[in-house]
């Protein structure tokens, strides 16, 4: 029985003979054969809607908690009339050529290495965000890619949402000037997870393989569902989380493509009182040096809010000499300009289903153009970093490399 510390050695190694034997792209009218990396939580909405898809085959299922793995194979065995192979082990998946991509909706600290690691063996790789656990991570990740020659989409959908793309190509056109600075919020009402002591894992879950490359620690039952996001070895908080998803739209509408180059967060635990980890309340600052032009950045983060700001609970705001638009990703936006005239709105929900799309179509040759490649989902999980970063620095204001990272 390998270590789980040998678990990433060896597998590299086998990854990388498998890579050139890996199964040329479908034919037209041949399904796509896929695997479902953890398939709870997020996962469970990647299931579901892939399972009603008629263009892919779900061939695995892969879970370290059993439980967990056989809802999955009833969800897809209702939806498809054949149920998946269920196994523990993701190498499994890998070393099958007859899969052609997986989806990776496992915890934040296996993004990464479970990405890496399908890459090289010749898979195409769909990755929840955000995609890294810390910024070297996500240049690894660009290595892999790049030297793999596959798909990698990374799971911040709102770059596939017409309502969403719309704002952007409105901002991309000027209508509100030229856009300075962005600012982005994260306010919501999240539970109190308690302090709790450690205790004995359930015998469903194999918990020494859920922590794989993390450091090994005691289970504690407010560890799971969802709640390591909260931890510092599995998560980066919850401007990783939900965060992150309103930093990336942010990002794609100030028009940066690179690193900022200075960054400073002030944050604490100002309203829990329980086990996590990060901050409940994180103010960031991010600013850019664009050719001698700056622009700014910044993050606001109250997880015991529940009051909407701007008409929406998480959104960000383009402040453009000419304008101001607001958008809340998940609802839609709203554009005003001079004397505060209301130009233009528009609603309109998230599509996680075209993102998935994107993905495919890029997979068989019919589209050319990824809407969350690797690189993009690389630069708004960075900015999660560097702020907690500066966070744990004491506040400290930090000067980045962009280039050098």
């Amino acid at each position: 029985m390998p270590t789980r510390r040998s678990f990433l050695q060896t597998s590299v190694v086998t990854a990388a003979s498998l890579a050139a034997a890996s199964r040329a792209v479908a034919a037209d009218g041949q399904k796509l054969v896929i695997g479902v990396i953890g398939p709870g939580g997020m996962g469970s909405n990647h299931l579901r809607l892939l399972s009603a898809r008629k263009d892919i085959e779900i061939a695995y299922g892969c879970d370290v908690d059993t439980l967990k793995l056989d809802k999955a194979s009833k969800t897809v065995e209702t939806a498809m009339g054949k149920a998946p192979k269920a196994v523990k082990d993701m190498r499994q998946i890998y070393d099958d050529k007859k899969v052609d991509a997986v989806f990776i909706a496992t915890p934040d600290h296996w993004h990464a290495p479970a990405t890496i690691l399908g890459l090289d063996a010749g898979k195409h790789v769909y990755v929840e965000k955000p995609c890294s656990h810390n910024i070297r991570e996500g240049r690894l990740m660009i290595e892999a890619q790049k030297r793999s020659g596959k798909v990698l989409q990374v799971g911040t959908q709102s770059r596939s949402t017409p309502t969403v793309k719309e704002a952007i190509d409105r901002l991309a056109g000027g209508e509100i000037g030229d856009v300075l600075t962005t600012r982005v919020w994260n306010s919501q009402l999240r539970g109190n997870i308690g302090k709790l002591k450690p205790s004995k894992p359930p015998e469903t879950l194999d918990f020494d393989t859920w922590c794989g490359p993390a450091p090994l620690v005691d289970y504690r039952a407010n560890l799971l569902p969802g709640r390591w996001r909260w931890f510092k070895g599995f998560g980066a908080g919850d401007i990783a989380n939900d965060g992150v998803h309103d930093l990336d739209v942010a990002l794609w509408g100030l028009g940066v493509t690179t690193h900022p180059s200075r960054v400073a967060c002030f944050a604490g635990k100002y309203f829990f009182d329980d086990d996590q980890e990060w901050p409940d309340t994180q103010n960031a600052l991010f600013e850019y040096d664009l050719d001698g032009k700056k622009k700014q950045l910044v993050f606001e983060q109250r997880i015991w809010s529940p009051y909407v700001q701007e008409d929406y609970e998480n959104g960000c705001a383009w402040f453009g000499t000419k304008g101001v638009l607001i958008c809340g990703h998940t609802v839609g936006w709203k554009m005003y300009g001079p004397k505060n005239k209301l130009i233009a709105e528009k609603k309109g929900y998230v599509d996680l289903p075209a993102h998935h799309t994107n993905f495919f179509a890029n997979i068989r040759g019919e589209q050319k153009q990824l809407n969350a490649p690797i690189e993009v989902g690389h630069l708004s999980a960075s900015l999660c970093h560097l702020a907690n970063i500066s966070h744990l620095l004491g506040g400290r204001s930090l000067d980045f490399d962009p280039k050098g990272e």
